[in-house]
């Protein structure tokens, strides 16, 4: 058994201190702890309409609760609502929704969940990320189980004009050979969420010790695949509702990267992907459209 006490969830924490609060603060206090999923998805304007609160309310709350601001607190509810690792996916899941067409209304909240994470990404981090990339003599992209697929796709779009310098780890071969082959000069991409895959933070290791720029695409600040990363670009994953985590803000980072990285290149990136549209007709890569 662990020493150390278990720390109160900042909802419990919110309950406990709803007494003690002047009236007005009690109220939006009841309507976050009520509403602690949208509290973690939107914005204070958009909470504060929805509460007939002032937006002030919601950071005035925070402070009486011992937060620095309201962004603070919906970290910590946002926390809070990640899963154990035990059962990082089944531990999300929820019972049917009530009332009529249930999956709709799930959807529905998915999306928007979804929306309002993408807005939260940094452009000037991911622009920042991709001179990186930009300066690298090789680029090396790491992402396992759930995140193959999003390192497949950056591996793919980077191809397209940096065929020779771009390079999928564990793409031919077992991935222990490729982390021995990170130099200082080199890019490594590491892409991750909670749970953590081992793989992941392995490879982010490697990167950071042998030298090389290490770019984490995490979920939080604190990832064990982040840490001594040079660029940590940040998306959410556990804000959406369903039994995963999400991958859009993943996905959408995969995509800046890249085309923030070719527009880099200049005419050099340009005249590289013009010879790969080249070969791809030759070879007949794609149907042709019918007018």
């Amino acid at each position: 058994m662990s020493g150390h006490p278990a720390k109160p969830s900042p909802l419990n924490e919110l309950c406990s201190a709803l007494p003690s609060l002047p009236l007005r603060l009690r109220e939006v206090g009841r309507f976050v702890a009520a509403n602690d999923y949208d509290a973690t998805t939107r914005s204070m304007r958009d909470l504060a309409t929805v509460a007939g609160a002032d937006p002030a309310a919601f950071t005035r709350l925070a402070k009486a609760l011992g937060y620095s601001g309201w962004d603070e607190l919906r970290s910590a509810l946002t926390e809070a609502r990640r899963p154990t690792e035990a059962s990082p996916f089944s531990g999300r899941a929820r019972g049917r929704r009530q009332g009529p067409n249930p999956e709709i209304s799930l959807v529905s909240d998915k999306f928007e969940a979804e929306a309002a994470g993408l807005t939260r990404i940094s452009p000037a981090a991911v622009a920042g990320a991709a001179k990186a990339v930009h300066a690298a003599r090789r680029i090396w992209i790491a992402g396992f189980r759930s995140c193959r697929s999003v390192a497949e796709l950056l591996n793919y779009q980077l191809r397209l004009f940096r065929p020779d310098a771009v390079q999928l780890v564990g793409g031919s071969g077992p991935e222990d050979l490729d982390l021995g082959a990170f130099r200082r000069g080199d890019a490594v991409v590491v892409i991750g969420f909670a749970p953590y895959s081992t793989a992941s933070v392995v490879s982010a290791r490697a990167a950071h010790h042998s030298g090389a720029t290490l770019i984490a695409i995490a979920d939080r600040v604190a990832a064990p695949m982040a840490e001594g990363a040079e660029h940590l670009l940040l998306f959410e994953a556990a804000s959406s509702p369903g039994f995963f985590p999400s991958l859009t803000g993943a996905i959408a980072i995969a995509q800046s990267l890249a085309a923030a990285t070719f527009t880099l290149g200049g005419p050099a990136a340009k005249r590289r992907l013009e010879e790969t549209e080249a070969r791809l007709a030759a070879s007949s890569q794609y149907v042709a459209e019918r007018d």
